[in-house]
């Protein structure tokens, strides 16, 4: 479970972690915004290689230990307009750095799942390199449209400063986030959150993680809306997204699921923006089932079934 280390092109170092039997069925996990390969919970990740997969994280630029980009961060109010900057990276940059590692590690094809912005990297991933994904699962995720999946106001307030100056404030404001994302069914887990930040502080980019993020927000909006993309999906879909996100919105969840065809939709009640302990066993059962079986209609909340117009 040691940091390792792939290129991905001339100047980028993407570093990742392994776990299971490289045997297994691999599958790849991608973090959201802001967060690095440790955020995944361990008890996630023990379900899935118990499930008989062999599991691949990593850091996405401007987190962790992966190389950092050198453009400069878009500012405050460009976030605010929706106005990013052209000479930042996007989101197929950041599939291409999945790709990359796929390839370091002779897998010809993966299951790919993503939460939040990891989910909208996992779907650019299985629209524009199909034969490299054998199913996707998108968390809590959006189409970039910009009617839907939109935080509320009082986490975009909260998420204008990104930044912290300390270790001690950088833990204490993504506990604060993330007391404010979870969910009223599935409270978040402090101490959890504490040790988390604490960990990612040691392996980012610290006092600098501000523009980090500043420059991953940016990579979203210079996605723009991805809808007619997502139409070239092929690979088994499932769409898990909970009723309570404040970060994106449960609407993401339904467009995302309407665009992608034969996409399942699952709604977790009580379900905020956070994988909290008390949902990882539904979720990884979920990923199991979108892996093998070509029937979850127990599983989909009827108000989210798609038309058949669609």
């Amino acid at each position: 479970m040691s940091d390792q280390f792939c290129r991905a092109g001339v100047d980028r170092q993407v570093c990742y972690r392994t776990d299971g039997d490289p045997s297994d069925a691999p599958l790849l996990l991608i973090a959201g915004l802001t967060l690095d390969l440790t955020s995944w919970p361990q008890d996630m990740i023990d379900g899935l290689v118990a499930q008989g997969f062999y599991v691949i994280r990593f850091d996405n630029r401007d987190v962790g230990r992966t190389s950092p980009s050198a453009t400069p961060p878009p500012g405050l109010l460009r976030r605010a307009l929706r106005r990013p900057r052209r000479d930042g990276y996007d989101l197929a940059d950041m599939a291409g750095d999945a790709i990359a590692l796929l390839d370091h590690l002779g897998v010809e094809q993966a299951h790919v799942v993503g939460m939040s912005m990891g989910g909208m990297i996992a779907q650019t991933i299985a629209a524009r390199h199909p034969a490299r994904t054998a199913s996707l699962t998108s968390i809590f995720s959006t189409t970039g449209a910009k009617r839907v999946g939109q935080p509320a106001a009082s986490t975009q307030l909260r998420m204008a400063n990104p930044g912290a100056r300390t270790r001690e404030k950088f833990i204490d404001k993504h506990v604060q986030l993330m007391c404010h994302l979870a969910g009223t069914g599935y409270p978040v887990d402090k101490a959890a959150a504490a040790q988390y930040a604490a960990g990612a502080w040691h392996r980012g980019l610290r006092e600098a993680a501000g523009d980090g993020v500043a420059r991953q927000i940016n990579a979203i909006l210079k996605s723009g809306d991805r809808t007619a993309e997502l139409r070239n999906v092929t690979a088994p879909t499932m769409v898990i997204h909970g009723d309570r996100d404040l970060i994106v919105a449960p609407s993401g969840g339904v467009a995302t699921a309407a665009a992608i065809r034969g996409a399942r939709h699952v709604t977790i009640a009580g379900m905020g923006h956070d994988i909290a302990p008390g949902v990882i066993g539904r979720i990884v059962d979920l990923i199991t089932r979108n892996t093998t079986s070509p029937d979850l209609t127990t599983e989909v909340t009827p108000k989210f079934k798609r038309s058949t117009n669609q």
